[in-house]
C-alpha cells in the first residue's frame, strides 16, 4: 500500500478548516473582512468627516485672496470628488438603515458615536458651498443654484435637529459621562448650523428680495448666535478637561483641532454675512454688521492661532510615543480649512497683506493634511481595515 492511499486519522475529519476568503481578498481589497457585506454593517456616521474634510479643500482654495493657475480646476475637481463621496455614502448609509436596523439605531446611544450625527450636515452643507462658488462651471449656475438650496436646506434641517436633539440625549440618556468625557466632539452636532450661517450668506442673492431675503439673511444670525454660544461652552469644558485630567487617550488627541471648527467657520460666517447684509437689511444695521465682521473676527482669529499651536504641540507630543490612524484624523481637514475661509474673509474685509498671506500658509497646511489623511483613508478602505468593526467610545 502506497502512502497516498493509507487511511486518514479520524481527528483529521474533526478538524477545525479555515474560512475560506472572500473573492475580493484575492485582489487585496477587504481582506480585513470576513465579507464584503460587513461594510455595511459597521458603517457609521464619522465617515462623512471624510467629505467635510474634502469639501473644504475644494471651498478653501475657490476663497483664497490669490490666484494660481490650474487652482480653480483643482479645486472643482476635489468639488466634484466630495460630491461622489457625498451620493456615494449616502446610498450606503441607507442601506445600512435598511440592512442593519438595530445597528444603525444603536448609534445614538453611544455617548461618542453620538455626536458625530453632526457630520452629515456638515457635509451636504460643505458640499452645497462647493456647488455654488465651482459646480457653477460645470453644470450651469441655475443648476448649481437649486442644487445649492436643495442641500442647505437639508443640513440646515438636519443640523438643527442634531443641535438639540444630540444635546438632550446628552443630558438624559448617556450614561457614564463626566468631566474626563469632553472632547472634541462634543463641538460636532452644534456647529452645523454655522456653517448653515456661512452658506446662507452664498445664496442670499439668490432669494427674493425683501421679506424673503431679510428672513433668510436673520435666520442666518441666529443660527450664528446658537451655535457660538454653545460651542463656547463646550470649549471652555474641554480646557477644563484638558487642564484637571491632561490630554487622555492617545486615539483622541486629533479631535482636539475640532475647535478651530466653530471659531474660523464662525469668522467665514461673520464675514459672509457681513458682505451680503446690505442687500436685505436697511443701511445703519448693514454697515454694523459688516463691521462687525472684522471687529469679531480678528480676536477670534487670534485666539485660533493660540489653539492651534496648543494642538500642533500635543500632536507632535504623542505622535513621538505612538498616534493610530483613525477616522478622527480628519480633524485634521476641516477645522483648519475653516481658518482658510475665515482668514480670506478678513483678508477681503481689511486688505491685509499680513491675512492674504496667512490663508496661503494655513491652505498650504490643509493641503498636506488631507493629502495624508485621504491616502491613509482610502488604503484603510480598500483592506477593510477601517470596516473591520464598529468603533467604540476608545477608536472613533
Amino acid at each position: 500500500m502506497t502512502t497516498s492511499t493509507l487511511p486518514r486519522p479520524a481527528e483529521a475529519d474533526n478538524a477545525p478548516r479555515r474560512p475560506r476568503p472572500h473573492p475580493f481578498a484575492r485582489f487585496g481589497l477587504l481582506r480585513s473582512l470576513d465579507h464584503p457585506r460587513d461594510v455595511l454593517a459597521n458603517l457609521t456616521p464619522n465617515w462623512y468627516a471624510s467629505i467635510m474634510g474634502t469639501g473644504i479643500v475644494a471651498t478653501a482654495a475657490a476663497s483664497l485672496p490669490l490666484r494660481l493657475p490650474g487652482l480653480r480646476l483643482f479645486a472643482t475637481v476635489v468639488w466634484a470628488l466630495a460630491a461622489l463621496l457625498l451620493l456615494g455614502l449616502t446610498v450606503a448609509t441607507v442601506a445600512h438603515w435598511l440592512r442593519h436596523p438595530r445597528a444603525a439605531r444603536g448609534h445614538h446611544a453611544d455617548p461618542v458615536m453620538a455626536h458625530f450625527y453632526g457630520a452629515p450636515p456638515m457635509a451636504m452643507l460643505t458640499v452645497g458651498a462647493g456647488t455654488l462658488l465651482l459646480g457653477r462651471d460645470v453644470i450651469g449656475l441655475n443648476a448649481a443654484v437649486g442644487i445649492g438650496w436643495v442641500l442647505w436646506f437639508a443640513g440646515t434641517i438636519t443640523g438643527l435637529v442634531t443641535a438639540a436633539a444630540v444635546p438632550y440625549l446628552q443630558f438624559t440618556r448617556h450614561e457614564g459621562v463626566d468631566q474626563r468625557s469632553a472632547f472634541g466632539g462634543w463641538l460636532m452636532p452644534v456647529v452645523p448650523p454655522m456653517v448653515s450661517a456661512s452658506v446662507g450668506a452664498l445664496l442670499v442673492p439668490y432669494a427674493p428680495a425683501g421679506q424673503a431675503r431679510m428672513t433668510l439673511v436673520l435666520a442666518c444670525y441666529a443660527m450664528f448666535g446658537l451655535s457660538l454660544i454653545a460651542s463656547l461652552i463646550v470649549i471652555t469644558l474641554i480646557w477644563n478637561r484638558l487642564i484637571l485630567h491632561k490630554i487622555g487617550p492617545a486615539r483622541m488627541v486629533p479631535t482636539l483641532w475640532i475647535v478651530l471648527g466653530p471659531l474660523g467657520q464662525s469668522i467665514t460666517a461673520a464675514n459672509l454675512l457681513g458682505g451680503v447684509a446690505a442687500q436685505a437689511l436697511p443701511g445703519p444695521y448693514a454697515h454694523a454688521l459688516q463691521a462687525f465682521g472684522v471687529v469679531y473676527g480678528i480676536p477670534v482669529w487670534g485666539f485660533a492661532l493660540l489653539w492651534a499651536g496648543l494642538a500642533a504641540a500635543i500632536t507632535i507630543k504623542t505622535a513621538r510615543d505612538h498616534l493610530p490612524f483613525s477616522l478622527t484624523w480628519w480633524s485634521f481637514t476641516f477645522p483648519v480649512g475653516t481658518c482658510v475661509t475665515g482668514t480670506s474673509g478678513l483678508a477681503l474685509h481689511t486688505g491685509s497683506t499680513m491675512f492674504r498671506t496667512a490663508a496661503v500658509i494655513f491652505y498650504a497646511g490643509l493641503l498636506t493634511a488631507w493629502a495624508a489623511v485621504a491616502v491613509r483613508t482610502a488604503t484603510g478602505s480598500l483592506r477593510g481595515t477601517l470596516f473591520a468593526r464598529v468603533p467604540d467610545a476608545r477608536t472613533v
